[in-house]
């Protein structure tokens, strides 16, 4: 009976714009939910990948090391000392391999 009484109140067209917006924002907060879960993915899928470069860097730079000792060569010290050190939930990689 309620609504019934809002139409007479208010109107036709006012109540019917008032079901409709009420009905654009439940498609709309659906619609959001899913894109927030879907971001959430995202990041978590970004940050694994950030992960795997900076491990894949620090390997690059100890196999660079490997084979310039292996040849006698002198390992450029300057580039070793400006890479950054590995970063693994929020604590630094203090491993010297």
């Amino acid at each position: 009976m309620d609504m019934f009484e809002l139409i007479r109140e208010v109107g036709v067209p006012i109540a019917a714009a008032l079901g409709a917006g009420f009905f654009i924002f439940l498609v709309i907060k659906q619609i959001l939910e899913g894109v927030l879960g879907q971001i959430d993915t995202l990041t978590i899928f970004c940050k694994g990948l950030e992960n795997r470069t900076r491990t894949m860097s620090n390997e690059i730079i100890k196999i660079d090391l490997l084979v310039s000792s292996a040849l006698d060569l002198q390992p450029d010290i300057d580039r070793v000392a400006r890479s950054e050190n590995f970063v693994e939930d929020g604590s630094i990689d203090a491993r010297r391999d």
